[in-house]
């Protein structure tokens, strides 16, 4: 997906972050994601990054895979250049 941007130039949409960008202002550290799932299973027993509540059940949880963060709305835990649909 491209659209012209505020100045002619055309901007796309990255496929990790869902931001538009222009790819002339493309760097390493332009898009912020999480290279793995938001999941919901039990974490390994040597990496308890979650606290329990009273009523949730002992044996699973929601979290990224990646970073172990419980939001899924929570900013990425990687940079790295955006990535276009167009650049496959």
């Amino acid at each position: 997906m491209e659209r012209a941007g505020e100045e002619g130039r055309e901007e796309k949409l990255c496929k990790r972050c869902q931001q538009m960008y222009s790819p002339s202002s493309n760097d390493s550290s332009s898009c912020r994601f999480h290279p793995s799932f938001f999941v919901c299973r039990r974490h390994d027993d040597q990496k308890r990054y979650y606290e329990l509540g009273p009523n949730d059940p002992p044996y699973a949880a929601k979290f990224y895979d990646c970073c172990g963060a419980e939001d899924p709305e929570a900013s990425g835990c990687t940079t790295s250049f955006h990535v276009s649909y167009d650049d496959d």
